[in-house]
């Protein structure tokens, strides 16, 4: 065999080794865990990091072992684009193939919010902000915006009453409109069906009246089982031609309400002011929950027009104005007397 020949199959060979050796320290960079910690460690991915800066960011947080065969792993997976973001729960003890499969999954951690019946987009936007998963601006403007509330067919300038109250899971970096078109579908599953619609053409009531009265309601009381007394006040009131005169609307309409209702507050010019205008404010002031939302259709049958607060959570109901005043003497003067004294 001729020099020429031997060295080429020695180089032939030694190549042969060399990739050999280079497959092999690959396949085990990328078939082995890092450690076998178990712990779960929350890795997030950030909306515009490269391919690059997640391998970096991984090996940065020693759950793999080499950033470059990471790199290259993604690459001969064809995952190289299909890396999303949020926050993953991964370990060391899982491969590099498991990590590449989590954050290329979209299978993100979820967070559990719960909004509380009777919020305010305000408040939901805020509570929603303070756990880091929208803008709270941005999410308010969203509530504002014409389409959003045109596809929805809600005849409003805002989805104020329309954010379903529920506990919801949500990941970080999930867009506004996502968050809130989540929550206009679960007040479609929860309260637009066919029974409660049926009830509310007997009552000849849109959707949008029935939202609305369930928000007065809700912002009322909180004891479920004054729900369909305080309805059946305001029904009865509607009927009559009466002004609702209810404080909550009138908090609506304040800008910057500090905790007192005064005197003059009662004439703000608002059609929100239900001590000015008769009949239901043109939309609603909260998110009702469903037991709102059933108490507005299923009023009871009484002929009370008159509620006040006994300061301990409950009302005190009344079918005439003398025995109305005889309660507001009773539970709100004689505790303003109490006070003083």
């Amino acid at each position: 065999m001729s020099k020429i020949k031997k060295l080429t199959l020695g180089l032939f060979a030694g190549g042969l080794i060399f990739f050999w050796a280079i497959g092999g320290f690959f396949y085990y960079q990328v078939t082995h865990s890092a450690s076998e910690k178990y712990d779960s460690v929350i890795l997030e991915i950030m909306p515009g990091m490269t391919l690059k800066q997640t391998s970096s960011l991984l090996a940065e947080r020693d759950l793999i072992r080499n950033s470059f065969s990471f790199h290259l792993l993604a690459y001969f997976q064809d995952k190289q684009n299909q890396i999303q973001i949020g926050e993953y729960e991964l370990s060391a003890s899982m491969t590099p193939l498991d990590i590449l499969g989590k954050i290329t999954s979209g299978k993100t951690v979820l967070h559990a919010v719960t909004i509380p019946e009777g919020y305010r987009i305000t408040e939901i936007a805020a509570l929603l902000a303070e756990r880091s998963l929208v803008d709270e601006e941005k999410f308010i403007q969203q509530t504002q915006d014409k389409e959003i509330i045109q596809a929805a067919g809600i005849p409003a300038d805002s989805l104020e009453g329309y954010l379903f109250p529920e506990t919801y899971y949500f990941s970080k970096h999930t867009a506004e409109q996502k968050i809130i078109q989540k929550m206009l579908n679960t007040l479609k599953e929860q309260a637009e069906t066919p029974a409660l619609l049926n009830r509310a053409k007997e009552l000849n009531l849109t959707f949008h009246q029935v939202i609305t009265l369930a928000s007065l309601i809700e912002k009322e009381t909180g004891a479920d089982e004054e729900r369909k007394l305080i309805s059946s006040v305001f029904h009865n009131r509607l009927k009559k031609n009466m002004r609702l005169q209810t404080d909550p609307t009138v908090i609506y309409a304040i800008a910057n309400f500090d905790g007192n209702i005064r005197k003059k507050d009662l004439s703000i010019d608002s059609p929100y002011n239900t001590y000015k205008y008769a009949g239901l404010p043109p939309g609603p002031i909260a998110s009702p929950g469903l037991q709102s939302i059933v108490a507005a259709l299923n009023p009871d049958d009484s002929d009370y027009l008159y509620f006040v607060s006994r300061k301990d959570g409950s009302h005190q109901f009344s079918s005439n104005l003398m025995d109305h005043n005889r309660a507001v003497q009773k539970y709100q003067l004689k505790t303003v007397r109490n006070v003083k004294n």
